[in-house]
């Protein structure tokens, strides 16, 4: 193979979007339709968490069978299996947590070396964790698994934080907004590892639209503003659509 085919070919494979100010806020709001959408199903709908997580589980394989199909980064397809596997992620952790009564703080810890070990082996077996190198089936699939256990391992500490800590809603979300906010300073002032920084404002964007997603649908009773898990999901949910929707004809326009 040539090196224009190789080139080429490479291209074809991008599978991931670019990171921008719009790719932080599509993510964020799937991890508050994350949250807020798994309540909806549960409660509102009342199909349970185990009738949920299994409608959810289907809906994900489809969703994921979809992205890995195509040659190249799809707005629609990639962002349908990240709000897919928010609530899929959220629905894992509370499983864990309902179901068999494991404690928080025990699933945070367990998520945490289950992410350390999946970079682990993908670097091992890769020589890379960038998002900018996800152009082969088997780094996809490590791609896929790693941001899983990063939706589970959020949903775990943003929990343990506000609820089992007693912090709060508003204050963990402030808390998760600072080190955001310190970890963006480490990448753009300080040239800190660009693959190291994003995972961890990808793990840590989770429990903050979590937190967010939390206070904005929770009764005041509870800590939060009384909107509404419907309300809350359906307004995240439009403005998810109408993001990609510009996505999609940005890309149009690049490709056409």
């Amino acid at each position: 193979m040539t090196t224009v085919a190789r080139a080429s070919s490479h291209a074809m494979l991008n599978k991931v979007p670019e990171v921008t100010l719009i790719f932080w806020l599509i993510k964020m709001m799937s991890t508050t339709v994350g949250e807020t959408g798994a309540d909806f199903l549960i409660f509102n709908l009342g199909y349970g968490l185990t009738v949920t997580s299994v409608i959810m589980g289907v809906l994900l394989v489809a969703a994921l069978a979809w992205q890995m199909s195509l040659k190249r980064y799809v707005p629609e397809p990639y962002w349908l299996a990240v709000v897919l596997v928010s609530i899929f992620g959220t629905l894992v952790t509370d499983n864990l947590t309902d179901q068999f009564g494991i404690a928080l703080e025990i699933s945070t810890a367990v998520f945490a070396v289950l992410l350390i070990a999946v970079f682990a082996i993908w670097y091992a077996q890769e020589n890379t964790l960038s998002i900018e190198a996800i152009d082969t089936p088997k780094r996809e699939a490590y791609y896929w698994l790693a941001i899983l256990i990063t939706f589970a391992l959020g949903t775990a500490a943003g929990d343990w934080v506000g609820e089992g800590l007693g912090l709060g809603y508003a204050s963990s979300a402030a808390l998760f907004g600072v080190l955001i906010a310190i970890v963006a300073v480490a990448h753009f002032g300080f040239k800190a590892n660009p693959v190291a920084t994003f995972w961890t404002a990808y793990v840590l964007t989770r429990p903050l639209g979590a937190s967010l997603g939390d206070l904005l649908a929770q009764s005041p009773r509870n800590g939060g503003l009384g909107l509404g898990t419907t309300y809350t999901s359906l307004v995240f949910g439009v403005v998810i659509v109408a993001l990609v929707v510009y996505l999609r004809a940005r890309q149009g326009r690049r490709y056409g």
